[in-house]
């Protein structure tokens, strides 16, 4: 399988989530958004960043790349797509999943490391854990609230599509341990499919065991389950 880490001008993510795949020896390429999807393609990753500088919205001139028409389709015939961060802005604007994210509450770039919820373990992306365990990943964002109208949050959480809550070290869902005012503590959601996913927290960035906790690892093991499904 080949892992396609898609580069737009502004990404700076994407060489650590190469790393972080290879060392979980899952085969992983960072392919320029011009070029579109390699066919061998098994897996997509859209890597965080500032793409075009987040101008107009974060993530919206990278959505409108031809190369996301390529990876909708994809992701309707079941190859597994993961958006993080950057990656997520443009997952949201591109239709892949629903919602949006905007400006913090503290109108700040924050960047530190947070709890997240995980909601469920049934999916490739959580497989590796289990329903309300904490794990520990860190954020750098200045826009990853995320918003999505009332009503349609009610259908997201009546089809079980909240893959991950901000939460305190005791897994409670609180206000202080909400770190962008996301709606209903909302850190990570999934798209029709439960294939796709997309997060603002950075999975890659708690990977490799040197630079620190290794909770990520099994939001993108996630690879393997997904592909396999």
């Amino acid at each position: 399988m080949t892992v396609a880490i898609i580069r737009f001008g502004g990404s700076n993510c994407d060489r650590d989530a190469e790393r972080a795949l290879e060392h979980l020896e899952v085969d992983a390429e960072i392919v320029w958004h011009e070029d579109g999807l390699p066919e061998d393609t098994t897996g997509v990753v859209l890597p965080g960043g500032f793409s075009y500088g987040d101008y107009l919205r974060a993530g919206a001139m990278a959505a409108r790349s031809p190369i996301l028409e390529e990876v909708r389709e994809a992701a309707a015939d079941g190859v597994p797509v993961l958006g993080v961060c950057n990656g997520a802005q443009i997952g949201c604007e591109s239709g892949l999943t629903e919602g949006a994210f905007t400006t913090n509450e503290s109108a700040r770039f924050q960047c530190e490391h947070v709890y997240l919820r995980v909601e469920r373990d049934d999916t490739p992306w959580t497989a590796a854990y289990e329903e309300g365990e904490v794990i520990e990943v860190p954020i750098a964002h200045g826009e990853g609230r995320y918003e999505i109208a009332d009503d349609r949050l009610e259908e997201l959480e009546a089809d079980d599509r909240i893959l991950f809550r901000y939460c305190d070290a005791d897994g409670k869902l609180t206000e202080e341990a909400n770190p962008n005012g996301s709606k209903n503590n909302v850190a990570g959601v999934l798209g029709e499919r439960e294939t796709v996913a997309v997060l603002m927290p950075h999975p890659e960035r708690a990977t490799l065991p040197d630079i620190g906790p290794t909770d990520g690892q099994g939001i993108l093991r996630g690879f393997d389950g997904a592909s396999g499904a």
